[in-house]
């Protein structure tokens, strides 16, 4: 493991329900100040860190279409919720002492910017943390898409999503034991294997512009640093 960063800027991907903790709704806040002091950590060591996050702990539209709801209006009711998730993501960070702004891909200019490219750029040199909301801003696409798109445009050296594992496994080891975790994949053979890494369309971004993925688990207190200052053994390397 290196003395210095491995990356220069890193865009890292939340779920909502990752904000959740060990409740059932919402947003927990130790996890709000576990995450918040992992950024801290990270963003002191020089590396500029986006974020995207998505919104499941409050409402999931993809869930609601299935009951009968008109999938466009809960997909856009799911966009507000990452926005709610983006603000508090915010709140956080900000109260560890660091600079943070919410770009969403909404119009609602009255609580965080617009998404623009270079603006968002011209903050992470700055040293702030962005937190990109409301996923592409068109329903049918998952935060996931989001997020590789939005790691694409800003040059991030490498896409991380951190979930309840500690990488990509055969199977969900929570429902088979046997489940093996793999270090290393292409997206090739995570698309060909359908581990449901990500939804397709997002890895078929990361690959196509060879995007590097690192999935792991977010709990994990030091992982993320870890990850950043080199250490190839956390978490499952995706390439092209």
């Amino acid at each position: 493991m290196a003395n210095q960063p491995a990356y220069k800027r890193i865009l890292l991907k939340l779920s909502g329900e990752a904000l959740m903790g060990r409740e059932d709704f919402g947003i927990a806040p130790d996890v709000m100040r576990f995450l918040a002091a992992e950024l801290k950590e990270v963003i002191d060591a020089g590396v500029q860190v986006a974020l995207v996050v998505g919104g499941g702990n409050i409402f999931r539209g993809e869930g609601l279409a299935k009951a009968g709801m008109d999938r466009v209006t809960g997909d856009q009711m799911g966009m507000l919720a990452t926005c709610i998730n983006a603000l508090a993501i915010q709140d956080a960070v900000e109260r560890v002492g660091l600079e943070a702004r919410v770009q969403s891909a909404i119009r609602i200019n009255e609580v965080c910017e617009d998404y623009i490219r270079r603006r968002a750029v011209r903050h992470l040199e700055k040293g702030r943390v962005v937190v990109f909301a409301a996923g592409t801003g068109n329903p049918f696409f998952t935060t996931d898409s989001a997020a590789a798109l939005r790691a694409v445009e800003i040059n991030a050296d490498v896409m991380l999503k951190a979930t309840k594992v500690d990488g990509i496994y055969t199977a969900d080891p929570k429902k088979d034991p046997t489940a093996t975790r793999y270090d290393e994949l292409t997206y090739d053979e995570a698309l060909d294997k359908r581990l449901g890494v990500m939804d397709q369309t997002a890895m078929v971004l990361c690959r196509d512009h060879k995007m590097k993925l690192r999935v792991y688990d977010m709990d994990r207190p030091g992982a993320l640093m870890g990850i950043v200052m080199g250490d190839e053994t956390i978490g499952t390397r995706v390439h092209r």
